[in-house]
């Protein structure tokens, strides 16, 4: 008997800021929405301290790609060991995702970068991928090497590295 395909959902920990990172999320990509908002109520309030009818879980949609995002309490913070990658065809639309979600946030190394909730981002052109794994060592060393001199990654170089083309 087939086993039936899982519903997977990610959920984001925040302490309370659920709602706002909801909203910046979906502003920031398109085919997004926000779905349904549960709110505590006077139940486990001993366990949780949160006060009745605020946010609780927040129900969104990047991308058509379902999360959810939960005010739990400032026990868990985000780190680097988890991280979204957008993969993108155009500068311009690295340049897009790297300005939104780098605002309030900062800059990382190779393409990575924190928005302003600690969340982490991978900023990538659509072809590392192919570039990283080309069965020529010296074009996909080339590209690395180029990677890892930049913060926001640009395919313009990336591309001239890959091809072997000075700067």
């Amino acid at each position: 008997m087939p086993i039936a395909g899982p519903n997977i959902t990610l959920c984001l920990w925040f302490d309370t800021q659920a709602e706002e990172a909801a909203n910046f999320y979906v502003s920031v990509f398109k085919n997004s929405r926000i779905g349904k908002i549960s709110r505590y109520g006077k139940a486990g309030q001993d366990v949780h301290g949160k006060k009745e009818g605020s946010v609780m879980v927040v129900e969104f949609e990047l991308d058509g790609r379902p999360f959810v995002a939960l005010n739990g309490g400032p026990n868990f913070k985000f780190t680097e060991a988890v991280s979204f990658q957008i993969f993108c065809d155009t500068q311009d639309e690295i340049e897009f995702f790297w300005n939104a979600l780098t605002k309030g946030g900062h800059e990382g190394p190779c393409g990575w970068l924190k928005d302003k909730y600690g969340l982490s981002w991978q900023v990538v052109p659509s072809v590392i991928p192919k570039m990283m794994s080309d069965p020529d060592a010296q074009k996909s060393d080339r590209v690395m090497n180029e990677v890892l001199k930049m913060k926001k990654l640009d395919l313009k170089k990336l591309t001239r590295a890959y091809e072997g083309q000075s700067a």
